[in-house]
């Protein structure tokens, strides 16, 4: 049996806040003689997995629980504080899609312009365009400047840029909320798809029927820590649990602020 094609062993994360604010030219130049009070979160604290080939590895927890960073490490955006991480496969990240888009572009040269950066190489895209287009369901605005896009029609075209500049692994942050539900259709057959061919994936996601649907296995994250881990069922009923054990029982007075 082939071996894991990715690998975290005791992964760690840790950002320095710091604690003062600076909003003058004086501030800047006094504090840069003076030591910089910061506290330190700890966003990943010890975390390991496996991906296998062929595998999809869900990912879930609420909102801060280290999710984003954990993909953000696999992609070799963030380096971990300590631990190893192993990527034995190229990777295409689909996660904060449409950072580098040219505004005063139209649609087909930002095409080509966030392809290349995926990877792709001029041939693919010219051979490719009209397709992604068509995925993104914005044949008729082709040549229409992206400052004059949508959020909506700009976020359809990174993700259908980015399902066709596919590698051997895909690292998918809620992809599958993305766009009107045609959108998502498409989205989710194309992962059939490529998931059928061979793909791997992590995905993150907040929803356990998106977990229970497409997902092998699953772990949930807690305060940057791995809570449970296994059958991707297993996992979405324990993030109910979590969800559902904090929420308010239904008539009881709110908070006080």
């Amino acid at each position: 049996m082939p071996g894991p094609l990715v690998e975290l062993h005791g992964v760690a994360k840790r950002f320095r806040i710091p604690r003062t604010r600076r909003d003058t030219v004086r501030e800047h130049v006094l504090d840069f003689f003076r030591p910089h009070p910061h506290e330190t979160l700890e966003v990943l604290k010890g975390v390991s997995l496996a991906l296998r080939p062929g595998e999809t590895l869900g990912i879930m927890g609420r909102n801060g629980s280290g999710k984003s960073t954990l993909l953000k490490i696999v992609a070799g955006i963030y380096r971990p504080d300590e631990g190893q991480v192993v990527v034995r496969a190229p990777v295409t990240p689909i996660l904060e899609l449409g950072v580098g888009w040219n505004p005063e572009l139209d649609a087909v040269d930002n095409i080509y312009l966030l392809g290349s950066v995926m990877g792709m190489t001029l041939r693919e895209l010219r051979a490719a365009a009209a397709d992604i287009l068509a995925f993104a369901d914005l044949e008729r605005f082709a040549n229409l400047e992206l400052r004059h896009y949508s959020s909506g029609m700009a976020m359809r075209l990174a993700y259908s840029v980015a399902f066709h500049a596919v590698r051997e692994i895909l690292i998918l942050d809620e992809i599958f909320a993305v766009g009107d539900a045609g959108f998502r259709v498409r989205c989710e057959q194309r992962y059939r798809e490529l998931k059928a061919a061979g793909r791997s994936a992590l995905l993150v996601t907040h929803s356990p029927q998106i977990v229970e649907r497409f997902c092998d296995r699953a772990l949930l994250l807690e305060d940057g820590r791995i809570a449970a881990e296994g059958d991707a069922s297993f996992v979405a009923a324990r993030y109910l649990a979590m969800l559902t054990a904090e929420a308010p029982a239904p008539g009881a007075p709110a908070p006080l602020a």
